[in-house]
């Protein structure tokens, strides 16, 4: 059986679904049912492209037979699969919690006149573009998979069409257009360079570039991937702009959208410039981006801005796994961004569960949900403490690796960053027990909005208590298989460092033809 097949699925199957959900607007049973459908098919399909990739390699299509040089070319290699798994696991349990929450949960400013049929099919459109960007073997397929996400996430941001919603969505939109203007004039230059943009003949190619102009090159793509992963000092837009987005919108964006700039930073920094010469830059931005993140978050009344801070905070431990440049590093960084996406996720639900609930999410209004709504306790407890870093659980486990990684590297820097690390973790672990202690367990401080008290009865629906129970249950189980994930990523660092691999996958006999030696 020719598993390659299945490459092109995960972006295929929701684009067919955002069309047909678009036809039923006015049918949410149809839509709900077509967006579960097709993005479980996704996830079967993500599963059986990692056994395939795990046993037999990188699994290979050449759209429309054309050649690498000139067609599109879909690769799944161990890291893509695996990313392909974990993102459409967390969009199905925030597709069942958007089920769960029912229409007026996203148009209540609005009066019920929200735009909400567009959800559906946006999801799916921006779920396809997350896939492409992992499966994609050429930099101008990947500019487009970033624009499909940049447009379905300004939908997605301005639901319901609040003033905050629609600032927040204009804010994010100039930034993303400004990291794609950086990407795309990137491409123009490399394209001009080297007569390509696909990843496999880069890889060739971009060796023989004078040392000045691969350094630019290099430099620029860096710059368009940072910003939309979230870098220091280029993380400022994230958090104006996730917080005032409906929950299941802001937990699908935290979860997701920074992790592919992650991605398109690993593939490209293994694939094309493995010189590591700017590494030492990538080092320093890991460690500004984990103070300046974990600062942020420290000084927040709000929980949403505050999981945001930490969500730019830990991008800094995945960079640091990157910046290593080893194959401990790169294994440790992988793991860390799954267990990042699950975890993230599952907090930014667990928030929209305490607004339904309390009403809010400021701790300044928050009290008592302990006693009132334990199993909310329950449901941010155990995700905070793996966000913060406590043993045993996976986000523990994670920064171990990097720890490793980093000690092995043996710099001063390094051990600075090690430093970091730790004050990171240690400042988490104040942030989320600052919630703790008065979201939970400190009487309330004033009364609760009626609104809130009117929606307390329902809040906690089983619609959406369930998913995130799920996701919570997740995050559980990333540390109860830790072992075998770490041996999935260590053969994916692996791949990534062995670019003979995803070149020959890619180029076949051509790549021996033109005396390919890495």
């Amino acid at each position: 059986m020719n598993l390659a097949t299945l490459v092109p699925l995960p972006v295929i199957l929701p684009l067919v679904g955002a069309g047909i959900t678009l036809a039923a607007a006015g049918h949410q049973k149809v839509q709900r049912l077509t967006s579960l459908t097709v993005v479980t098919l996704v996830l079967a399909a993500s599963i059986g492209l990692l056994w395939a990739t795990d046993q037999r390699g990188p699994q290979v299509v050449h759209a429309g037979g054309w050649p690498p040089a000139e067609g599109i070319t879909l690769v799944a290699d161990r890291l893509s699969a695996l990313m392909l798994i974990v993102s459409s696991a967390v969009i199905l349990a925030v597709l069942r919690y958007s089920v769960g929450q029912g229409r007026s949960a996203f148009d209540e400013e609005d009066d019920g006149e929200a735009p909400l049929p567009i959800f559906h099919p946006t999801l799916l459109v921006l779920t396809a573009g997350v896939s492409t960007t992992f499966v994609s073997s050429d930099l101008f397929h990947l500019y487009v998979g970033f624009e499909m996400l940049l447009a379905a996430s300004f939908v997605l941001l301005t639901l319901g069409g609040t003033a905050d919603r629609v600032r927040a969505g204009i804010s994010y939109a100039y930034v993303s257009l400004l990291s794609s203007l950086v990407f795309l004039v990137a491409i123009a230059l490399i394209y001009t360079s080297t007569g390509t943009v696909n990843l496999a003949i880069l890889a060739q190619r971009l060796d023989a570039l004078p040392s000045g102009t691969s350094l630019a090159l290099h430099s620029l793509l860096l710059l368009g991937f940072a910003i939309k992963a979230a870098v220091f000092p280029m993380s400022g837009w994230l958090p104006d702009s996730y917080p005032t987005a409906p929950a299941p919108v802001t937990a699908v964006f935290a979860g997701l959208l920074t992790k592919v700039g992650v991605y398109a930073m690993l593939r490209t920094q293994t694939l094309l410039f493995p010189d590591g010469r700017l590494n030492t830059l990538l080092l320093w931005a890991a460690l500004l981006t984990m103070l300046i993140g974990i600062l942020g978050a420290v000084a927040q009344d709000d929980i949403k801005r505050m999981l945001s801070f930490t969500l730019v905070s830990h991008i800094g431990y995945m960079l640091f796994g990157i910046a290593i440049d080893s194959e401990q590093g790169y294994s440790s960084a992988i793991f860390y961004v799954v267990h990042h996406i699950a975890i993230q996720t599952t907090l930014f639900l667990v928030a929209g569960l305490i607004e339904r609930f309390g009403g809010s999410t400021s701790l300044s209004r928050l009290g008592g949900l302990a006693g009132s709504a334990p199993l909310l306790g329950v449901l941010f407890f155990i995700p905070a403490l793996n966000l913060a870093g406590i043993p045993p659980f996976s986000g523990f486990l994670g920064k171990v690796g990097l720890m490793q990684a980093g000690a092995d590297l043996g710099t001063p820097l390094a051990y600075l960053l090690l430093a970091g690390s730790a004050v990171t973790s240690l400042l988490t672990l104040y942030a989320v027990s600052r919630v703790w202690g008065r979201a939970f367990w400190r009487a309330p401080a004033e009364a609760v909005p009626d609104e809130a008290t009117h929606d307390q009865d329902s809040a906690l629906a089983y619609g959406v208590v369930m998913p995130t129970t799920v996701l919570v249950a997740v995050g559980v189980g990333l540390t109860v298989i830790a072992g075998p994930l770490f041996h999935i990523t260590d053969r994916a660092a692996a791949d990534l460092l062995d670019r003979t691999t995803y070149v020959r996958a890619v180029l076949g006999d051509d790549a021996a033809a033109q005396g390919w030696s890495p």
